[in-house]
């Protein structure tokens, strides 16, 4: 305990260690009336394959290299305070049972669920949050973003028995904003040691959770297994029953994504997504689709869409000029990709991603595909020379070129098409494909031109600090991957984090998208309104096949920030009767729009 202290002080901050009394006027809350979203004809039991692109680099969930795809398995399987309810986004108890808001805008009161186990078996109690803090603030996880939120957006923690505590933001807020910043997940105090070796000494630790999967077996570079806990104590949570139904989860390696889908028709996959519209359309025409082995699902969601196109690093020398980011914008002829490669299924993004309702402002076009205004662009910023091949250069002989950095080798024919247009305007596009935990790591530590990547769109509201404040520009293992460094930003969005009024806060999120817009740093690509799923027959899903935030069907953990994941199971009669072989069946072809947007 003096440690912790220690550690706090150095913040110039404090845990209220003491014991503390409760305010007397509490409201207490909970929520068991919203509707079930699980199929209580779920069935336990059976092994879940699935496939990634790499192996990750490290299975911790912060510090160098963590921020990988992986990260989502062991995140996602760490329950916090509380869920949200995929359909009404209502809070749903998890590690709390109860929560009451106080009177100052800023602090929410919980009561932990004394039943609440780490997968060693020790019990979730108030030290464990207590620790958080000064887990995410220390210094040896080498995680600044975290180090900053953890100091300013969450100030306190306060212990008032092993069961009860509260978590204090750093500026008042509307409820609904509360719910967004305190949601805390805990770390095992009993386990970690804060050590100056603390990112090597627990580079593959496998360490405890709160949800219902433990890493059980790691084949380095080829396989890592989750195996679910028979006795988990979540287990008879209300929204809880019936999910995370498989015994196994086994990830296996496949760094091709054609490998990959030769593996799933053979039945070693069983599940593939077919987001893709080559896949979609031209690589479901195999007998495992005709004799309704496999079945397929077009599902809408209304997902909050993070931002998917390229993002243009201000650091270099060619990029520091807004002209020549704006020209490369208008070089950019997205419309044809979408028109042709992607057969018209997916929709232009216009701004750093959309679907927050008054957060979002949806006035902001991106800019089309114009030759004589990109040329134009580029000439004001001194590249008026026809060079070879048609590329433009300025005085100094410097060629007008971006290299671009991407890691899903799919994407190549969509950015071929992207580098033929430019090439009209001048623009020489050159295509850097790169391994995906590799290539992400290059982008965190801003080593691309432009990089080509989209993010998930968690959260009830817009994030932009970690993206744009320049606190984060020039820095290793940051997600400002433009570089930016911009004073109206910062202003903004500082305000951002601190306003408590929704419209207000609304207002300046607009503002935000405004300004990142002028500034030219990011190129919109395209969003996706739903999941195109393959699965085998003996996949089964509830009768819904998913809920109204459900990213993925196939999701075994439990998503974030809506709970959405583990609702399918394995059907394991049908599968040994599949897999013996000489089966038929309908062929299955679904597609389901309860959630679909009429402008989608």
């Amino acid at each position: 305990m003096n440690k912790l202290l220690a550690i706090l002080a150095s913040f110039g901050l404090a845990l209220s260690l003491q014991a503390a009394e409760l305010p007397e006027n509490l409201e207490w809350e909970t929520n068991d009336a919203d509707p079930i979203f699980a199929s209580p004809e779920a069935k336990r039991g059976g092994r879940f394959n699935m496939t990634m692109m790499s192996f990750p680099l490290t299975f911790r969930t912060v510090g160098p290299d963590s921020n990988t795809s992986f990260r989502s398995f062991v995140l996602e399987n760490q329950l916090g305070l509380y869920g949200l309810h995929p359909d009404t986004e209502n809070p749903i108890p998890a590690l709390a049972t109860h929560w009451a808001f106080g009177d100052d805008n800023r602090t929410m009161y919980f009561r932990l669920n004394p039943k609440a186990r780490w997968s060693d078996g020790e019990p979730v109690t108030a030290d464990d949050f207590l620790f958080a803090l000064e887990f995410m603030r220390s210094k040896v996880i080498r995680a600044p973003w975290y180090n900053n939120y953890f100091t300013e957006e969450i100030t306190e923690v306060v212990k008032y028995d092993d069961y009860t505590i509260s978590v204090t933001a750093g500026s008042p807020k509307s409820r609904r904003e509360l719910l967004n910043t305190v949601g805390l997940v805990p770390q095992p105090e009993h386990y970690y040691e804060m050590t100056e070796d603390w990112v090597r000494r627990y580079n593959w630790e496998v360490v405890p959770v709160t949800g219902a999967y433990v890493i059980s077996d790691v084949k380095r570079g080829r396989s890592i297994t989750f195996k679910r806990l028979n006795d988990w104590w979540g287990n008879e949570l209300t929204y809880y029953k019936h999910r995370f139904n498989v015994d196994e989860i086994r990830l296996t390696v496949v760094r091709d994504l054609n490998i990959a889908y030769r593996h799933f028709l053979r039945g070693d996959i069983d599940t593939f997504g077919l987001i893709l519209p080559e896949w979609w359309h031209d690589k479901t025409n195999t007998p495992e689709y005709r004799n309704g082995l496999i079945n397929r699902i077009w599902f809408y969601n209304e997902m909050r869409q993070g931002a998917q196109g390229l993002h243009l690093n201000t650091a270099h020398p060619r990029l520091a000029d807004v002209r020549v980011r704006q020209g490369m914008a208008h070089a950019i002829n997205m419309q044809r990709m979408l028109d042709t490669i992607l057969r018209g299924d997916y929709e232009r993004m216009h701004g750093f991603g959309t679907g927050y309702g008054d957060f979002t402002d949806y006035d902001i076009r991106a800019r089309d595909y114009d030759i004589q205004q990109a040329r134009a662009l580029f000439a004001e910023a001194g590249y008026d020379r026809q060079g070879p091949g048609g590329i433009l250069l300025n005085s100094q002989g410097d060629r007008l070129s971006l290299a671009v950095t991407y890691t899903t080798q799919e994407h190549t024919a969509r950015l071929a098409i992207l580098r033929e247009e430019a090439r009209k305007a001048g623009l020489d596009l050159q295509l850097n494909l790169v391994d995906g935990a590799t290539g992400f790591k290059a982008m965190l530590e801003k080593k691309h031109e432009a990089a080509w990547l989209g993010w998930s769109g968690g959260g009830l509201y817009p994030q932009y600090w970690e993206f744009f404040h320049s606190l984060n520009a020039d820095q290793p293992q940051t997600n400002n991957l433009f570089n930016i460094s911009d004073a109206e930003l910062d202003r903004l969005i500082e305000e951002y984090r601190r306003t408590m009024d929704l419209d207000a806060k609304a207002a300046i999120s607009r503002q935000i998208q405004r300004r990142v817009h002028e500034l030219a740093i990011f190129i919109p690509g395209y969003q996706v309104p739903y999941t195109r799923e393959a699965y085998w027959r003996y996949v089964k899903l509830p009768e819904s096949k998913g809920t109204q935030r459900s990213p993925s069907l196939f999701w075994p953990m439990e998503g974030y920030p809506h709970s959405t994941g583990g609702l399918f199971w394995i059907d394991q009669q049908q599968q040994a009767e599949i897999k013996a072989g000489g089966k038929r069946y309908e062929p299955v072809l679904e597609v389901v729009e309860t959630w679909r947007r009429p402008e989608a």
